[in-house]
């Protein structure tokens, strides 16, 4: 992920299924070589050094690493928060292959990001909202771009007619 010319991020690539779920929360300053090598160490790994299906994964982790790292939130709280994540997400269905780890992670990132006052539910969704916009016009392979106009609402309601 990188800032792109004209104020744009660029997420990474992959379809917007893939992605759907990762476009919540990711913050544009994580930047995972800039890690401390402790926090590094730390990522789910194998031979071959950290392993996550997705950038987005490894960004959502880094990320909730770095925040309770920084003291904004407990280890406690932390599992707290993701064990009710999963706990919500079997009871709604979810058959807990692992496939959806990441998404109640991101999930459990967003109720603590608000229950601490980083970010409000509006903001949240301004921001989930934008990146589905960025997805959706994005053609499968490229690179997502998250650009200042996907976060203008207007504009897109102008777009569909209404």
């Amino acid at each position: 992920m990188g800032v792109q010319p004209g104020g744009g991020i660029k997420l990474g690539t992959g379809s917007c299924e893939q992605t759907r779920m990762s476009e919540q929360t990711i913050d544009r300053s994580v930047n995972l070589t800039t890690l401390p090598a402790q926090s590094r160490q730390d990522f789910p790994r194998n031979d071959d050094g950290p392993v996550f299906g997705e950038p987005w994964q490894a960004q959502a982790f880094a990320l909730a690493r770095s925040l309770e790292g920084r003291g904004v939130f407990s280890a406690t709280e932390w599992a707290e928060a993701l064990g009710a994540e999963i706990k919500k997400a079997r009871a709604a269905g979810d058959p807990d292959t692992g496939e959806t780890y990441y998404h109640h992670w991101l999930a459990a990132l967003e109720t603590l990001v608000a229950a601490k006052g980083l970010a409000d539910a509006p903001t949240l969704h301004r921001h989930r909202e934008a990146w589905r916009r960025a997805c959706a016009r994005t053609p499968h392979g490229a690179p997502i771009v998250l650009q200042p106009g996907d976060f203008d609402e207007r504009a897109e309601l102008h777009r569909r007619g209404r």
